[in-house]
Protein backbone atom coordinates (compact mmCIF):
# COMPACT_ATOMS: atom_id res chain seq x y z
CA UNK A 1 0.00 0.00 0.00
CA UNK A 2 1.13 3.45 -0.24
CA UNK A 3 1.36 6.73 2.15
CA UNK A 4 0.47 9.42 -0.51
CA UNK A 5 0.66 13.08 -0.25
CA UNK A 6 0.50 15.68 -3.34
CA UNK A 7 3.69 18.57 -1.57
CA UNK A 8 5.36 17.23 -4.93
CA UNK A 9 5.12 15.78 -8.12
CA UNK A 10 4.73 12.34 -7.44
CA UNK A 11 5.48 11.49 -10.98
CA UNK A 12 8.83 13.75 -11.58
CA UNK A 13 10.26 13.24 -8.14
CA UNK A 14 13.01 10.60 -7.75
CA UNK A 15 16.42 10.07 -6.25
CA UNK A 16 18.10 13.19 -7.94
CA UNK A 17 16.09 15.39 -5.68
CA UNK A 18 17.37 13.51 -2.68
CA UNK A 19 19.32 16.64 -0.34
CA UNK A 20 22.69 17.13 -1.41
CA UNK A 21 23.60 20.55 -0.40
CA UNK A 22 26.97 20.44 -2.21
CA UNK A 23 25.13 19.63 -5.66
CA UNK A 24 22.57 22.80 -4.41
CA UNK A 25 19.97 20.08 -3.87
CA UNK A 26 17.11 20.64 -1.66
CA UNK A 27 14.88 17.88 -0.80
CA UNK A 28 11.17 18.46 -1.27
CA UNK A 29 10.61 16.96 2.06
CA UNK A 30 12.51 17.25 5.12
CA UNK A 31 12.70 15.22 8.91
CA UNK A 32 10.27 17.17 10.86
CA UNK A 33 10.61 20.55 9.57
CA UNK A 34 9.91 23.67 10.83
CA UNK A 35 7.97 26.34 10.01
CA UNK A 36 7.25 29.70 10.42
CA UNK A 37 3.11 30.51 10.34
CA UNK A 38 3.68 33.56 12.33
CA UNK A 39 6.34 35.16 11.02
CA UNK A 40 8.39 36.23 14.18
CA UNK A 41 11.01 33.63 14.15
CA UNK A 42 8.46 31.67 16.34
CA UNK A 43 8.25 28.01 14.45
CA UNK A 44 6.07 25.39 14.84
CA UNK A 45 7.18 21.62 13.82
CA UNK A 46 5.65 19.47 11.70
CA UNK A 47 5.75 15.38 12.67
CA UNK A 48 6.84 14.35 9.51
CA UNK A 49 8.88 11.43 8.94
CA UNK A 50 10.57 10.88 5.17
CA UNK A 51 10.92 7.02 5.63
CA UNK A 52 7.09 6.71 5.39
CA UNK A 53 6.29 10.02 3.90
CA UNK A 54 5.12 9.56 -0.28
CA UNK A 55 6.63 5.93 -0.40
CA UNK A 56 5.35 2.62 -1.64
CA UNK A 57 5.58 0.96 1.65
CA UNK A 58 5.15 -2.39 0.41
CA UNK A 59 5.83 -2.67 -3.13
CA UNK A 60 3.13 -5.39 -4.63
CA UNK A 61 3.35 -4.20 -8.34
CA UNK A 62 4.02 -7.11 -10.81
CA UNK A 63 4.64 -6.53 -14.49
CA UNK A 64 2.84 -8.50 -16.66
CA UNK A 65 2.37 -9.32 -20.96
CA UNK A 66 -0.88 -9.26 -22.55
CA UNK A 67 -0.84 -11.45 -26.01
CA UNK A 68 -2.77 -10.72 -28.74
CA UNK A 69 -5.59 -13.76 -29.43
CA UNK A 70 -5.11 -15.78 -32.42
CA UNK A 71 -8.00 -16.11 -34.85
CA UNK A 72 -9.52 -18.74 -33.26
CA UNK A 73 -9.68 -17.22 -29.90
CA UNK A 74 -11.73 -14.19 -32.13
CA UNK A 75 -15.40 -13.42 -30.01
CA UNK A 76 -14.61 -16.45 -27.60
CA UNK A 77 -14.85 -15.39 -24.02
CA UNK A 78 -11.71 -16.55 -22.53
CA UNK A 79 -11.54 -17.89 -19.17
CA UNK A 80 -7.89 -17.21 -16.84
CA UNK A 81 -7.91 -20.40 -14.39
CA UNK A 82 -4.60 -18.96 -12.24
CA UNK A 83 -3.25 -19.58 -8.90
CA UNK A 84 -3.29 -16.95 -6.34
CA UNK A 85 -1.24 -16.73 -2.66
CA UNK A 86 2.33 -17.58 -1.71
CA UNK A 87 4.40 -20.35 0.09
CA UNK A 88 3.78 -21.21 4.11
CA UNK A 89 0.46 -21.25 6.70
CA UNK A 90 -2.19 -19.02 7.04
CA UNK A 91 0.09 -16.62 9.66
CA UNK A 92 3.05 -16.66 8.05
CA UNK A 93 1.59 -15.96 4.99
CA UNK A 94 -0.42 -12.66 6.29
CA UNK A 95 -1.26 -10.50 5.07
CA UNK A 96 -1.19 -12.28 1.74
CA UNK A 97 -2.98 -15.55 1.58
CA UNK A 98 -1.88 -19.15 1.34
CA UNK A 99 -1.73 -21.00 -2.09
CA UNK A 100 -5.04 -21.40 -4.19
CA UNK A 101 -6.62 -22.11 -7.73
CA UNK A 102 -8.43 -18.79 -8.62
CA UNK A 103 -11.15 -19.29 -9.07
CA UNK A 104 -11.82 -22.71 -7.58
CA UNK A 105 -15.25 -22.93 -8.59
CA UNK A 106 -15.65 -22.20 -12.47
CA UNK A 107 -18.59 -22.33 -14.86
CA UNK A 108 -18.04 -21.86 -17.79
CA UNK A 109 -20.03 -23.43 -21.23
CA UNK A 110 -19.00 -25.27 -24.09
CA UNK A 111 -18.23 -22.81 -26.10
CA UNK A 112 -15.84 -20.83 -24.17
CA UNK A 113 -11.88 -20.95 -23.61
CA UNK A 114 -9.94 -21.83 -20.42
CA UNK A 115 -6.62 -20.43 -19.90
CA UNK A 116 -4.61 -22.83 -17.32
CA UNK A 117 -1.31 -21.16 -16.05
CA UNK A 118 0.55 -20.08 -13.16
CA UNK A 119 3.44 -17.64 -11.90
CA UNK A 120 6.08 -18.33 -9.12
CA UNK A 121 9.14 -17.65 -7.76
CA UNK A 122 12.45 -19.27 -6.89
CA UNK A 123 13.40 -16.76 -4.43
CA UNK A 124 10.45 -16.69 -2.12
CA UNK A 125 11.87 -15.11 1.16
CA UNK A 126 10.11 -15.28 4.32
CA UNK A 127 13.11 -15.31 7.13
CA UNK A 128 13.46 -13.10 10.15
CA UNK A 129 11.98 -10.36 10.64
CA UNK A 130 8.69 -12.10 9.76
CA UNK A 131 6.78 -8.62 9.38
CA UNK A 132 3.19 -8.74 9.64
CA UNK A 133 3.31 -12.35 9.77
CA UNK A 134 5.45 -14.85 11.50
CA UNK A 135 8.62 -16.20 9.60
CA UNK A 136 9.01 -19.23 7.70
CA UNK A 137 7.52 -20.94 5.08
CA UNK A 138 5.61 -24.21 5.91
CA UNK A 139 5.64 -26.31 2.64
CA UNK A 140 6.77 -29.03 0.87
CA UNK A 141 9.59 -29.16 -1.54
CA UNK A 142 12.39 -26.59 -1.42
CA UNK A 143 12.39 -23.78 0.46
CA UNK A 144 11.47 -20.86 -0.55
CA UNK A 145 9.88 -21.59 -3.75
CA UNK A 146 6.60 -21.68 -5.53
CA UNK A 147 5.19 -24.58 -7.37
CA UNK A 148 1.74 -25.41 -8.53
CA UNK A 149 0.61 -28.75 -11.18
CA UNK A 150 -3.37 -29.40 -12.15
CA UNK A 151 -4.28 -33.08 -11.39
CA UNK A 152 -7.70 -34.79 -11.99
CA UNK A 153 -9.62 -36.01 -9.17
CA UNK A 154 -12.59 -38.21 -8.80
CA UNK A 155 -14.04 -36.00 -6.29
CA UNK A 156 -13.68 -32.77 -4.25
CA UNK A 157 -13.83 -35.14 -1.24
CA UNK A 158 -10.82 -37.34 -2.33
CA UNK A 159 -6.93 -36.56 -2.04
CA UNK A 160 -5.64 -39.01 -3.87
CA UNK A 161 -5.03 -38.25 -8.30
CA UNK A 162 -7.00 -40.54 -10.90
CA UNK A 163 -4.66 -42.17 -13.02
CA UNK A 164 -4.48 -40.92 -16.57
CA UNK A 165 -6.61 -43.89 -17.63
CA UNK A 166 -9.60 -43.22 -15.42
CA UNK A 167 -9.53 -39.05 -16.13
CA UNK A 168 -12.05 -38.09 -18.53
CA UNK A 169 -11.31 -33.76 -18.50
CA UNK A 170 -8.21 -34.47 -20.87
CA UNK A 171 -10.98 -36.05 -23.45
CA UNK A 172 -12.87 -33.21 -23.05
CA UNK A 173 -10.53 -30.29 -24.07
CA UNK A 174 -8.27 -29.59 -27.00
CA UNK A 175 -5.30 -27.37 -27.08
CA UNK A 176 -5.88 -23.98 -29.62
CA UNK A 177 -2.75 -23.42 -29.49
CA UNK A 178 -1.42 -26.66 -30.16
CA UNK A 179 -3.88 -29.04 -31.80
CA UNK A 180 -1.79 -31.89 -32.31
CA UNK A 181 -0.85 -32.04 -28.50
CA UNK A 182 -2.92 -36.00 -27.76
CA UNK A 183 -4.85 -35.91 -24.03
CA UNK A 184 -2.13 -37.89 -23.07
CA UNK A 185 0.55 -34.93 -23.91
CA UNK A 186 -1.81 -32.41 -22.03
CA UNK A 187 -2.05 -34.25 -19.12
CA UNK A 188 1.86 -35.13 -18.79
CA UNK A 189 2.66 -31.17 -19.24
CA UNK A 190 -0.25 -29.78 -16.40
CA UNK A 191 0.33 -32.59 -13.96
CA UNK A 192 4.64 -31.59 -14.22
CA UNK A 193 4.28 -27.58 -14.39
CA UNK A 194 6.01 -28.17 -18.09
CA UNK A 195 8.76 -29.81 -17.13
CA UNK A 196 7.89 -32.22 -19.66
CA UNK A 197 6.71 -30.59 -22.44
CA UNK A 198 4.14 -33.74 -23.16
CA UNK A 199 4.33 -37.61 -23.42
CA UNK A 200 5.65 -37.13 -27.55
CA UNK A 201 6.56 -34.34 -29.44
CA UNK A 202 3.40 -32.71 -31.10
CA UNK A 203 5.60 -29.38 -32.08
CA UNK A 204 5.78 -27.20 -29.20
CA UNK A 205 9.51 -28.28 -27.99
CA UNK A 206 12.24 -29.11 -28.83
CA UNK A 207 13.74 -33.28 -29.13
CA UNK A 208 14.52 -34.39 -25.53
CA UNK A 209 11.75 -32.41 -23.39
CA UNK A 210 8.55 -35.43 -24.09
CA UNK A 211 8.51 -38.25 -22.14
CA UNK A 212 9.16 -40.16 -24.39
CA UNK A 213 12.28 -38.78 -25.98
CA UNK A 214 13.55 -37.23 -22.34
CA UNK A 215 17.14 -36.19 -22.36
CA UNK A 216 16.31 -34.71 -19.19
CA UNK A 217 16.99 -35.68 -15.21
CA UNK A 218 14.14 -37.52 -13.83
CA UNK A 219 11.07 -34.98 -12.64
CA UNK A 220 11.99 -34.34 -8.49
CA UNK A 221 8.90 -35.89 -6.99
CA UNK A 222 7.94 -32.26 -5.60
CA UNK A 223 8.49 -30.55 -8.45
CA UNK A 224 11.67 -28.78 -7.71
CA UNK A 225 13.46 -29.21 -10.50
CA UNK A 226 10.30 -27.63 -12.46
CA UNK A 227 9.45 -24.57 -13.80
CA UNK A 228 7.86 -21.96 -10.77
CA UNK A 229 5.67 -20.68 -13.52
CA UNK A 230 3.93 -22.11 -16.47
CA UNK A 231 2.50 -20.80 -19.69
CA UNK A 232 -0.25 -23.17 -20.21
CA UNK A 233 -2.35 -24.21 -22.54
CA UNK A 234 -5.89 -22.14 -24.24
CA UNK A 235 -7.76 -24.88 -24.32
CA UNK A 236 -11.56 -25.47 -26.26
CA UNK A 237 -14.16 -27.79 -25.05
CA UNK A 238 -15.26 -31.04 -27.34
CA UNK A 239 -18.01 -31.79 -24.89
CA UNK A 240 -19.65 -31.24 -21.71
CA UNK A 241 -18.37 -31.96 -18.38
CA UNK A 242 -17.30 -31.65 -14.57
CA UNK A 243 -13.55 -31.91 -13.63
CA UNK A 244 -12.36 -31.80 -10.05
CA UNK A 245 -8.68 -30.97 -9.23
CA UNK A 246 -5.68 -29.91 -6.99
CA UNK A 247 -2.37 -29.82 -7.15
CA UNK A 248 0.19 -32.26 -5.64
CA UNK A 249 2.40 -30.20 -4.13
CA UNK A 250 0.62 -28.36 -2.15
CA UNK A 251 -2.64 -29.79 -1.11
CA UNK A 252 -1.17 -29.99 2.33
CA UNK A 253 -3.07 -30.45 5.34
CA UNK A 254 -0.30 -28.33 7.75
CA UNK A 255 -1.43 -25.63 5.52
CA UNK A 256 -5.16 -25.68 3.47
CA UNK A 257 -6.03 -27.71 0.65
CA UNK A 258 -5.71 -26.75 -3.22
CA UNK A 259 -8.17 -28.06 -4.94
CA UNK A 260 -10.69 -26.71 -7.80
CA UNK A 261 -13.80 -27.60 -9.79
CA UNK A 262 -14.72 -26.58 -13.49
CA UNK A 263 -18.09 -27.28 -14.95
CA UNK A 264 -18.84 -27.19 -18.67
CA UNK A 265 -22.41 -27.03 -19.60
CA UNK A 266 -23.90 -26.79 -22.52
CA UNK A 267 -23.93 -23.48 -24.41
CA UNK A 268 -26.59 -20.92 -23.84
CA UNK A 269 -26.19 -19.35 -27.31
CA UNK A 270 -26.70 -15.69 -25.43
CA UNK A 271 -25.46 -12.51 -27.22
CA UNK A 272 -23.54 -11.48 -24.93
CA UNK A 273 -22.02 -12.97 -21.77
CA UNK A 274 -20.03 -11.89 -18.71
CA UNK A 275 -18.65 -13.97 -15.94
CA UNK A 276 -20.42 -12.06 -12.83
CA UNK A 277 -22.96 -14.69 -12.47
CA UNK A 278 -21.41 -17.88 -11.90
CA UNK A 279 -23.71 -20.50 -10.62
CA UNK A 280 -22.16 -23.28 -8.65
CA UNK A 281 -23.80 -26.29 -8.79
CA UNK A 282 -24.29 -28.82 -5.95
CA UNK A 283 -23.51 -32.26 -7.33
CA UNK A 284 -19.59 -32.35 -7.04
Amino acid sequence: YNITTDEFDNYGTDHKQNYDLSEGVISPVEQDPFIDVSGTSKPLRLAMNTNQFGRTFQDRTHAFVVLPRTDEMSGKLLHNLNVRGKRGNIVQTFPAVEYDFVPNKLTVEEDDLLHIQWTGSNTHNNGGNGGDGQTGDAGDGTGGTDRHNFLQMSSSEMNFPVPFEQSTFWDMVQSVNYPKATSKDLAVEHATSGYYCGYSSYGKCSTGCHIDDSTKDDMNQQLNNAPASYFGHVLKFKKTGTCVYMCSRNNNFTNRSQKGVLWVKQSSKAASRTITNNPIPLDY
